[in-house]
């Protein structure tokens, strides 16, 4: 599993490299801001788990890879932006300096700025040059939602409102489901589209994803709480001293690990359905649940 996915990240890098090359002098700096925090390092998860489901359907993934940058763009975008003294005030991000630390916050906007319309441009891009333009629209759309304030930024707007406040478990599932859970998900569902997997298998792999992602962000939650911050790379116990609600605090440890687990172990269990193609995304799914980074 961990060769491919190296194979999956050089893949991903390499298109990312192609994208985010500075094409003209005016522009070089926030270009050169936009490459520092995407090449900063991380797990790729999202354009990997894009990949790895169009991999389900069809085998040649050339079609799917500018979707995979975009969304691999769209997700450093938001780190930039959340990393800022307006929202989260974080000075380290995968262990080096946040982006607006390097640069400055204005730059540190623009780069933000930059990446996302740089996402929409290989979007509408690839709606223009496809054969099949209907069915590309549709995987875009998916990840425009997920992105928009129906999805990650709504997640943001609830998770800045609710802060220095206690709030229920249905308004934290909220906040969990659409500021790390929505992009989580488009990235498999988008995945399926693209391939032209059937209604049915589209509606699986759209639980399989909602399940990945609360278990993704619910670990996360746990790991600012016990995590070790070399391995991390970013301060922890942020959570606490900007006084978010998470899924520790609300429910306990132990509460939130058997949920991790029961999550993953659903999603292990619709992934059954399309193996032996599924195999390398069961591996994954293990491995997201049972990490410490």
């Amino acid at each position: 599993m961990k060769e491919e996915l190296k194979e999956y990240g050089y893949i991903i890098n390499n298109i990312l490299e192609e994208y985010l090359a500075a094409k003209e002098e005016n522009n070089r700096l926030v270009y050169e801001a936009m490459q520092y925090s995407v090449f900063a390092g991380g797990k790729r998860l999202r354009p990997v788990l894009l990949l790895a489901t169009y991999k389900l359907f069809k085998k040649d993934i050339t079609n799917a890879l500018p979707f995979a940058a975009a969304i691999e763009m769209i997700h450093t975008y938001s780190l930039i932006h959340d990393d800022l003294p307006a929202m989260d005030n974080d000075d380290y991000r995968r262990g080096k300096l946040t982006n607006h630390k390097v640069f400055g916050e204005g730059m540190a906007v623009l780069a933000g700025d930059g990446l996302l319309n740089t996402a929409y441009e290989l979007l509408l891009g690839e709606i223009v040059k496809a054969t099949n333009p209907l069915v590309v629209a549709k995987a875009a759309k998916v990840i425009g939602n997920a992105a928009g304030v129906k999805g990650m930024i709504g997640g943001q707007v609830a998770d800045i409102v609710s802060e220095d406040q206690e709030i229920s478990a249905k308004d934290l599932d909220y906040i969990h489901a659409h500021k790390t859970g929505a992009l989580i998900e488009a990235s498999m569902v988008s995945g399926a589209i693209l391939a032209g997997a059937e209604s049915q298998d589209i509606k699986k792999i759209k639980q399989i994803g909602k399940n990945l992602g609360l278990a993704f962000q619910i670990k996360d939650d746990v790991l600012d709480v016990i995590g070790d911050q070399k391995e991390m790379g970013k301060q922890i116990g942020s959570d606490e001293a900007n006084e978010k609600s998470t899924y520790p605090k609300l429910y306990g440890l132990d509460t939130c690990q058997k949920r991790i687990q029961e999550l993953t172990e659903d999603s292990n269990k619709l992934l059954d359905e399309f193996l032996p193609q599924s195999e390398f995304l069961k591996k994954l799914n293990n491995y997201l649940m049972d990490r410490e980074n």
